[in-house]
């Protein structure tokens, strides 16, 4: 087998097992609603929720986490950005909210990544080498895609305060500089009436 063919083999491993791992999404959650959403895990499988509000109200949400039966893995309540990592200890479908109903008017948009890990029990595990760096190369890379998407949305939440910042200052500038003109205004007319010459017919 050629190298170019086992660089191509690679990089076609590597792109199906990213893709097999890592789903991101960004949702609306409108007020006084919640979006669940799930997936289907087995014994000893590992998944990573990451979260972050890119807009709306106070830029806050309640995420919960539950297993087959129901019962609450991890809570995070009015949280902007969130990180949460579970190992299954049960097969079945476990399911994960994100909560606007502590809103009555603001919707709230939040990005959101899903990593899974499959678990391969030891005696399965005749792993190749190459296979173990592609493995090794993926989680990297998951961990890159996570912060640039942290940063990207941190940066449109800083360029927002600025714009907002900005009109702020301008519209104040605009009434100083509005009442220093009327200010001006009433102080001419008031000493130029102390220089009129009164005079009695």
């Amino acid at each position: 087998m050629s190298r170019h063919s086992v660089m191509t083999l690679l990089c076609i491993l590597l792109l199906s097992f990213l893709s097999t791992l890592v789903s991101a999404h960004k949702i609306t959650v409108e007020a006084s609603t919640k979006e669940c959403f799930f997936e289907d895990l087995h014994q000893h499988d590992q998944m990573t929720i990451t979260y972050q509000v890119g807009e709306g109200g106070h830029l806050d949400i309640d995420f919960w986490l539950t297993d087959p039966q129901g019962d609450v893995l991890a809570k995070q309540i009015r949280q902007s950005t969130g990180s949460t990592s579970i190992t299954a200890e049960k097969d079945g479908r476990y399911e994960y909210c994100f909560s606007n109903q502590m809103s009555t008017m603001a919707d709230k948009q939040v990005s959101f990544n899903v990593h899974g890990i499959i678990y391969i029990p030891e005696e399965a595990d005749i792993v190749a080498p190459v296979e173990r760096e592609i493995r090794s190369l993926a989680i990297g890379l998951l961990a890159v895609k996570d912060e640039q998407e942290y940063i990207v949305v941190r940066e449109r939440r800083h360029r927002d305060t600025a714009e907002s910042t900005n009109d702020r200052v301008k519209w104040w500038s605009v009434l100083q500089a509005v009442v220093l003109f009327s200010v001006v205004a009433w102080q001419v007319y008031y000493l130029k009436s102390f220089f009129e010459v009164k005079r009695i017919i």
